[in-house]
């Protein structure tokens, strides 16, 4: 499907003069709603390791949530990620420390290119709309931010470790509207994941438009938009 096509574009979603919008981070402004799991087990399968889905998925929740909350709070995105990349290799019994290495660069290098080239977007909607990231991450989200260069375009930036709760918990989310003072209904969530950012944005009544580059995908709500790419959004914002 060619960029620039916008599915679900039903009256009365919600979406109109949205006075900020919030934005998830892995998987929405890192990539064009591809979460890291699914991006990392293709990466570790391009160099020949590929465990059924659930094994892999078993190791990689592991390693996630043995992440969360036990790194620095100024760890860089490469550290981050090789962290999570070795600890993966570790528990599907990667004896080559180099394929780690190479899946924690390739990772990096992608989601940096995707989030430096956002920030064309992002200086456009800031002019118009207060912005924010609420993202279930892993206590440094404001150092990789600051590293990927567009910690300036949002007036908050929500960890889940730093304020106690994960989406799709209304809290997280309540946590950036309150700084911002906006209203659920003034405001606007983006992300890839219909069970914590769609569902969590819903729960509090805010709008929401779900970033998902699968081509049959239906919206989680009657009146919901659906968007292929990050840059779909301003052509459903008034």
């Amino acid at each position: 499907m060619p960029r620039g096509h916008v599915v679900g574009n039903v009256p009365g979603s919600g979406v109109a003069s949205p006075q900020a919008i919030l934005f998830d981070f892995g998987g929405t402004l890192d990539a064009d709603g591809v979460p890291w799991k699914t991006r990392v087990r293709r990466l570790f399968a391009e160099e020949g390791v590929a465990p059924a889905p659930d094994d892999f998925d078993r190791v990689f929740y592991a390693v996630d949530d043995a992440l969360t909350g036990a790194i620095p709070s100024t760890l860089s995105f490469g550290e981050t990620v090789s962290g999570l990349t070795s600890g993966v290799a570790s528990g599907l019994d990667v004896r080559d420390a180099a394929i780690a290495d190479r899946v924690a660069r390739r990772f990096v290098g992608a989601a940096l290119a995707h989030l430096r080239g956002h920030a064309p977007l992002l200086d456009r909607l800031r002019m118009r709309h207060a912005l924010g990231v609420v993202s279930n991450f892993y206590g440094n989200l404001d150092a990789i931010c600051s590293e990927a260069g567009i910690a300036h375009f949002f007036g908050v930036l929500i960890d889940s470790v730093r304020v106690g709760c994960r989406k799709p918990d209304p809290r997280i989310f309540e946590a950036a509207l309150e700084p911002l003072k906006v209203t659920p209904a003034r405001a606007l969530f983006v992300g890839d994941s219909l069970a914590r950012d769609m569902a969590g944005a819903r729960a509090l009544g805010m709008p929401h438009v779900w970033l998902t580059p699968a081509a049959a995908a239906e919206p989680c709500c009657p009146g919901d938009r659906t968007v292929r790419a990050l840059e779909d959004l301003e052509g459903i914002l008034p």
